[in-house]
């Protein structure tokens, strides 16, 4: 009963309020004892009434500010004294549904984290000399090696070390079929293993993976507050204020001036207590961007809060990385060239060596090719990477360079042909060497199926400009672009250059996203409107910086974020047009003292109501045509 309390309190007062005030009025309309009907009223009032008035009451005291709970229950309390029982309840069970009904957004978003929150299993099976031994996922450190039976969830970010399974990874990607897993493969916590067994080595510790920063970035989303709602809750305490006061001169002007009785002039006062208050304005932002945040969350696309929900709807370009963003970020190499019959074998040892402390895709690819042909290979000393550019080390006493043209003093004629030709098909080229290149190495990365789809819905969205922003060669990020439909392309760039590419693009368009994965995109992403990362694969500099994560690494989930984005700022702004535009004819018939209390408790409650279902509109999965 405590645990259906905590998570139903609300909807169940409020349903209790609704009771209570039902058959009061029953028993009024019976002709039955009025204190029998006033009674029911006071339950009513209490069930729906009393958070609002403890509340209100602790924030007019605590922090002197009056805000819309206090107004609504002080108005109800008005209307009683002056023996309008029946209308005040009304007022308070209508107020009471608005809030429920706002809560239930918020709570679908709290029920998202729970759902993610139970994917993860609460105890490991660990191998420790030899022994296996059960302990708690937080007590997982890197390197360990967890047993994973047939059905199990898997219990860390890691690689497996032995054996093969169908692993369903829907949690995480949201790929419905089950994918192949065996030695050298990825996995990732709160999985679930298929049939066979596996031993899988943790590279991440349980607050560090993939489900874990999911579940970080959902619950900061729902801490957030765009800077229009900070405005509409500054704007509602001084409001708050205004409303008091004018209620306050609706008793004393008519009675002083006009000749009115007090009883008819306090009736006045709170029925402009309630159809002035900002009932509906303050329910016409937050319930529809938590729906917003909500629907995103189930389809893959994380908002790190809802100011980024309304951001990503006013975009009119977009920006994309290459490399593991159009591109799967998992390139192979597929040739080298060496000068001066030099060993090709070699040359690629000393590389791979170096590109062992490599996190880059180029780097895990040529470490791979050398293992492939059974190279040794050995820790560099010294190493430096030289983001945008590559890295270098020293390998058996022998300092190597592995990277772009300008990182050597000296490339031979040979390996600049050779480049240019490898890179008009299509590849991307490195070279090593000392000072002086000795090798290229040419790779290929193949795009991602549904790239070339997403830029062409974003085309319909009526995005303006679709741009690729990349540090690799000219010819290879021509390539492709042609084959995604980009409009233009920025190559050879470093990470300063492409956020003089992102400043620009803001200069001509306003509003602009950028797409990326890795340590060299979070000075872009941190310069755009909006900041969209790859969640899988992106790099955690890359995650901590982006203001949107794609949990699967879908980017055709770009065009349905903005589409989301676009859909939340439209229905703001109908319900502020619906909220104003009731608080101004209903304040207006006031004056004139053409409403009763029950059409101005209908009038504005019922508004609130209005625009509060509206936001909860977005909680439904939207169609892109």
């Amino acid at each position: 009963m405590r645990t259906l309390w905590t998570k139903h309190g609300e909807a169940i007062t409020t349903a209790i309020c609704a009771l209570f005030v039902l058959a009061g009025a029953l028993i009024a309309r019976a002709g039955v004892s009025s204190w029998v009907a006033d009674g029911f009223f006071l339950i009513g009032y209490v069930a729906g009434g009393y958070r609002q008035a403890i509340e209100g009451t602790t924030k007019l005291v605590r922090e002197r500010e009056l805000d819309v709970d206090l107004l609504m229950v002080v108005a109800a309390i008005g209307a009683a004294s002056i023996g309008y029982w029946f209308d005040g309840a009304l007022l308070i069970f209508i107020f009471a549904l608005s809030g429920t009904l706002e809560g239930y957004a918020s709570a679908r978003t709290q029920r998202d984290i729970e759902s993610l929150m139970a994917l993860n299993p609460e105890e490991a099976v660990v191998l420790r000399d030899g022994v296996e031994v059960r302990v708690a996922i937080d007590q997982l450190q890197i390197d360990d090696v967890v047993l994973v039976k047939p059905a199990e969830r898997i219990p860390a970010d890691g690689v497996v070390l032995e054996g093969a399974s169908l692993v369903n990874q829907a949690s995480i990607t949201g790929e419905a079929t089950p994918v192949h897993k065996t030695t050298g493969s990825d996995v990732f916590a709160g999985t679930i293993n298929g049939q066979g067994g596996l031993r899988v080595r943790v590279t991440k510790p349980a607050g560090e993976t993939v489900i874990a920063r999911i579940i970080a970035l959902v619950q900061e989303a729902q801490e957030r507050r765009p800077p229009a709602q900070l405005f509409i809750e500054k704007f509602e305490l001084r409001y708050a204020n205004l409303v008091v006061l004018g209620a306050v001169l609706f008793v004393v002007l008519p009675t002083t001036l006009m000749g009115w009785t007090f009883a008819a002039a306090l009736y006045r006062a709170m029925v402009f207590l309630v159809v002035a208050s900002p009932c509906a304005l303050a329910a016409s932002m937050m319930p529809a961007l938590l729906s917003a945040l909500s629907n995103g969350a189930r389809n893959g696309v994380l908002f790190k809060g809802s100011t980024f929900v309304e951001a990503l709807g006013k975009i009119r370009a977009v920006a994309f990385d290459k490399t593991g963003t159009l591109t799967t970020g998992h390139p192979i190499v597929i040739d080298l060239v060496v000068v001066e019959d030099s060993d090709a074998s070699a040359l690629l040892q000393r590389t791979a060596s170096v590109e062992s402390m490599s996190e880059h895709p180029i780097g895990v690819a040529i470490v791979a090719e050398a293992r492939k042909r059974g190279l040794a290979i050995a820790a560099p000393t010294e190493f430096q990477s030289r983001i945008g550019v590559g890295a270098e080390g020293v390998v058996g006493g022998m300092p190597w360079r592995v990277g772009k043209r300008e990182l050597f003093a000296e490339v031979p004629e040979v390996l600049i042909a050779e480049q240019a030709r490898l890179e008009a098909a299509g590849n991307t080229v490195v070279l090593a060497g000392d000072e002086r290149a000795k090798l290229a190495i040419a790779l290929r990365d193949t795009v991602r199926p549904n790239a070339r789809a997403a830029v062409e819905a974003l085309r319909k969205l009526g995005v303006e400009h679709i741009v690729v922003i990349t540090g690799d060669s000219e010819e290879t990020a021509r390539a492709t672009a042609r084959e995604v439909g980009a409009d233009r392309v920025h190559a050879g760039l470093l990470p300063a250059d492409k956020v003089r590419v992102v400043e620009a693009l803001l200069a001509e368009y306003g509003h602009v996203a950028v797409v990326g994965d890795g340590v060299n995109d979070a000075p872009a992403l941190a310069t755009a409107t909006v900041g969209i990362a790859m969640g899988v694969s992106g790099t955690d500099v890359a995650l901590e910086t982006a203001d949107v994560v794609l949990m699967a690494d879908d980017i055709s989930r770009i065009p349905y974020a903005i589409e989301l984005g676009r859909r939340a700022l439209r229905v703001v702004k109908q319900n502020l047009v619906i909220a104003l535009g009731v608080i101004v004819l209903l304040v207006t018939a006031d004056v004139l003292g053409r409403i009763s209390l029950p059409t101005g408790v209908i009038g504005h409650e019922g508004s609130t109501l209005l625009v509060t279902l509206s936001g909860l509109r977005l909680l439904q999965r939207i169609r892109i045509s």
